[in-house]
């Protein structure tokens, strides 16, 4: 009897990545998620960020999202960082720009792997490294007039 670890479907695909952008139009949960499927993977993480109608105790009452020409090819690295940590089946990451309305989806991250675990530690760490080193800034505007840069 083979170990479990000695099927190919346990490991790593050979070019996991699937799906990868920086958008100016609505982004589709249903897009990314049949992106990532794959007969192997027991486990399918997905994470949908949206724009919420506060920050820090201010009411948001606008919010943009802007990139530098190299978010992609950034996008493109952290994703592969993550594939090459994880035995990922399938990885797919797209992130709004342009102006949004509270309640849009800005994020929307999906990963699969052999197994449930793998996948939400896959999925959690290509959140946060997109969230921290690929160059994406967040304007927001609050109620009372002010504005903030986050992430610039």
């Amino acid at each position: 009897m083979a170990h479990e670890h000695e099927h190919p479907g346990e490991q790593a695909a050979p070019d996991p990545i699937r799906l990868l952008g920086i958008r100016d139009a609505p982004l589709s949960v249903d897009e990314v998620f049949r992106a990532v499927g794959d007969d192997s993977a027991g486990g399918t993480a997905l994470f949908v960020g949206t724009v919420r109608d506060h920050d820090g105790g201010a009411d948001v009452t606008r919010l943009g999202y802007s990139s530098h020409p190299t978010a992609e090819a950034e996008l493109r690295r952290v994703a592969e960082k993550t594939a090459a940590d994880f035995p990922v089946r399938a990885l797919a990451a797209v992130h709004r720009v342009g102006e949004l309305a509270i309640g849009d989806l800005a994020v929307v991250v999906a990963v699969s792997c052999p197994h449930r675990a793998e996948a939400f530690a896959a999925c959690h760490r290509l959140v946060d490294d997109l969230k921290r080193e690929v160059p994406i800034w967040k304007h927001q505007t609050f109620a009372d007039g002010t504005e903030e840069w986050v992430g610039a």
